[in-house]
């Protein structure tokens, strides 16, 4: 019987052998003498204890690995299937240039359907655009496609969440599976995990989006936009604090954050130690626990101190 079990590993271990020849893997070559290698010293075999080079940046590995932590592999494979279906278009392969030979770049922005609401920050966007030299309202002048529906916010606990927008999308006119379209997204997801769903599928579109990940991200295809606040101006605004010509100018913040503090999931470590580089001075990060409906089940010691001064 252990002759047998040593035949069987015999055979097993050949096997991987000869598996790894096949898939053209070399195995380290036997030590061999100073005269066999014409010469030439031989080199060290490194030490396991030296320290590796990181195959990412650091604020990608650890981004990535905080995001592996907290949502599934079949979230995860969900997501790219279904909202990312187009993870291969480049430019040569799914935009239509026919479409701007004619009239030069134009961009045509769909009509706003009745009854359906728009945040002011989208609005903003459109706006901007129909201002524009670039802008045209006759479609068939059109290189690029921008849709009225707002799909900034897809964040389903979000009150400025556009329901049903999967069967919208794809009941418009002009979709074509999103070719020539480009949509501005700046949340996707829902707390805990915040996958970057959509809520539906982009199709061909090219996507300008705040935060999106590198694993998604299309190389000369998609735009990477900042995430900008809610009540960000349009145009304009108040007056900064620079004064002739001070570098660098003066301000009377030099840092400031004010959002939720996630206590669970994603982001709770990064937005949990905001709180050490606070002064309240020229550095001023104030977070709140308030978020989701059972969040007083995870509250610290810090949140009633942290929500006061949120709210004040």
């Amino acid at each position: 019987m252990q002759a047998k079990k040593r035949y069987l590993i015999l055979l097993s271990a050949g096997a991987c052998l000869a598996l790894l020849f096949y898939l053209g893997f070399e195995l380290p070559p036997a030590r061999r003498s100073r005269h066999e290698l014409g010469g030439r010293k031989e080199q060290p075999w490194p030490h396991f204890s030296d320290p590796l080079p990181p195959l990412l940046q650091p604020w990608d590995q650890t981004d990535t690995e905080e995001y592996n932590m907290h949502i599934s592999p079949r979230q995860k494979r969900d997501v790219s299937t279904s909202v990312y279906r187009g993870k291969r278009c480049r430019m040569d392969s799914c935009f239509d240039y026919s479409l701007c030979q004619k009239n030069g770049f134009k961009v045509y922005v769909y009509p706003q359907q009745k009854g359906e609401k728009i945040s002011e920050s989208y609005q903003n966007i459109l706006a901007t655009i129909e201002g524009s030299r670039f802008y045209t309202s006759d479609p068939g002048q059109a290189c690029l496609f921008v849709l009225s529906l707002d799909t900034l916010d897809r964040d389903q606990l979000s009150p400025q969440y556009v329901h049903n927008l999967k069967t919208k999308i794809q009941n418009l006119p002009l979709w074509n599976d999103g070719r020539n379209h480009l949509i501005f997204n700046l949340y996707s997801g829902t707390w805990p995990d915040y996958t970057e769903d959509l809520g539906f599928d982009i199709g061909q579109a090219m996507l300008a989006k705040a935060s999106i990940s590198t694993e998604n991200f299309r190389p000369n295809f998609d735009v990477s936009i900042p995430l900008f606040s809610k009540d960000h101006p349009r145009t304009g605004g108040d007056r900064g604090f620079l004064k002739y010509n001070t570098i660098p100018p003066y301000r009377k913040y030099m840092l400031v954050f004010k959002g939720k503090r996630y206590l669970t999931g994603i982001g709770s470590d990064t937005r949990n130690a905001l709180y050490h580089v606070h002064n309240a001075e020229d550095v001023v990060l104030l977070t709140t626990c308030k978020h989701g409906k059972d969040w007083q089940k995870h509250k610290d010691a810090r949140c009633d101190r942290d929500n006061a001064e949120y709210d004040r």
